[in-house]
């Protein structure tokens, strides 16, 4: 089994993302199997090196160590622009201009429960005449044309079971734009295969992003691993620990005092899930 834990270095490690790693890293050491740790940087308006090096500071204290040198996304970016390339040769991705205000306007004038891109630039005619003029442009998957090439998808969930698969409910979402090069949704799933990821773990919020990951694997002809999709650390409020609001990280733990053994168990995993 190999697992990874693959945080983005915009912010320093919370109680959150020590109960992903422990989940991850667990799930593989119980089994003999292989613990990778990845960096997920390809934003370069918001990761900093800093948060990378405190990421793997505190990840060594609170006593992970991985079987192979950390993947930085952001050195792969020619990788990810081949997929990009194989995809647009398919006719599976469309050049979209709009802008934020364009799109906002688009789902502000739709009416009924989902609310989703309306495929405005979906077939224009000038599409490839605006692109080799340099217009700002992001990178959509036409998910419909996909589907039919794909047929219908499922993924196994250790957790949640079996799924089945509905990635038309989130629209034709973006692969790339302008200011980054190449979305989460290709980086993660064409990462998972490469590294022969078979155990994907992580948190329940991304269960939904699931079924665009499983529609690409298809497209390209990659393997289906398993999936975990774990509960969520929350604050004392209900809410879900995140950078945004200033949750608790491990640094001012380990600055308070706090132990490993302590943070582990802070996390939701007491000395006892070694045993």
């Amino acid at each position: 089994m190999t697992t990874r834990f693959a945080p983005s270095p915009t912010g320093l490690l919370h109680l959150g993302h020590a109960h992903a790693a422990l989940f991850a890293y667990h799930a593989a050491r119980r089994v003999g199997g292989r613990f990778l740790l990845r960096i997920e940087d390809i934003d370069a308006t918001r990761c900093r090196p800093e948060f990378t090096s405190a990421i793997l500071e505190d990840l060594a204290w609170l006593g992970l160590d991985w079987d192979e040198p950390p993947r930085i996304q952001s050195q792969r970016m020619p990788q990810y622009n081949t997929t990009l390339e194989s995809l647009t040769r398919r006719g599976l991705l469309y050049p979209c201009f709009c802008t934020r205000a364009d799109i906002n306007a688009a789902i502000a004038a739709q009416h009924g429960a989902a609310v989703l891109y309306p495929g405005t630039c979906r077939g224009l005619a000038d599409a490839a005449a605006r692109v080799a003029a340099n217009a700002p442009h992001a990178l959509r998957l036409d998910v419909a044309r996909a589907l039919v090439i794909t047929g219908p998808l499922t993924f196994t969930d250790q957790i949640h079971g079996l799924r089945r698969c509905t990635p038309q409910a989130q629209g034709d979402v973006v692969l790339a734009r302008k200011d980054i090069p190449a979305s989460y949704h290709l980086c993660v799933t064409q990462d998972d295969a490469e590294q022969g990821v078979s155990l994907v773990t992580r948190g329940k919020d991304l269960l939904e992003a699931t079924d665009i990951h499983r529609l690409l694997q298809a497209l390209m002809g990659w393997p289906e691993p398993l999936y975990a999709h774990h509960e969520l650390i929350t604050g004392l409020d209900g809410k879900r620990l995140a950078k945004r609001d200033q949750a608790p990280t491990l640094r001012a733990l380990r600055t308070s005092g706090a132990s490993p053994a302590q943070v582990a168990a802070m996390a939701g995993f007491p000395l006892a899930w070694n045993a």
